[in-house]
């Protein structure tokens, strides 16, 4: 028989392999891959003004698979790189970089980011992106956009 705390260890485990497998995903641009991960009842909360075509919350698998889809033709992804993934009970927390290139107008986007996601039965029930939101990279201004310090 598990022990509490077995059983807990085991659902972490789960919990990051979930949250890995996603980022696989998103990464080869699989939308049905990343559908596989997403619990029925999935909220996106990705902040940032109107002026970025993906910023809103979303609610429920259609809605995200909008998401995942608006953000994949938004954007040229040229690097994605999750450096670290910090897990405890039902959370996932993920700190990152990437360099994208917003297609609308060509605008880079060069940011640290930080993912927040809250998993049920190893489903992503909620995910949260913090990020530079890269206002300038979709307005076309060339001032104002901060990048990563090195």
């Amino acid at each position: 028989m598990s022990s509490p705390r077995e059983i807990e260890n085991r659902e972490i485990e789960q919990n990051l392999e979930a949250t890995k497998a996603l980022f696989a995903a998103f990464g080869a641009k699989d939308i049905p891959g990343i559908m596989e991960f997403l619990h029925p009842e999935i909220v996106i909360e990705f902040y940032g003004p109107f002026v970025i075509p993906y910023a809103a919350i979303y609610r429920g698998h259609e809605k995200c698979r909008g998401f995942f889809e608006r953000v994949l033709s938004s954007v040229e992804v040229h690097r994605f790189d999750a450096e670290e993934f910090i897990a405890e009970r039902d959370k996932v927390a993920v700190t990152g970089h990437l360099t994208l290139t917003a297609l609308s107008t060509g605008g880079a986007i060069d940011s640290d980011f930080v993912h927040v996601i809250t998993l049920r039965d190893g489903k992503w029930l909620r995910f949260r992106d913090f990020m530079n939101t890269a206002v300038a990279a979709f307005s076309g201004a060339s001032e104002g956009v901060l990048s990563r310090v090195d």
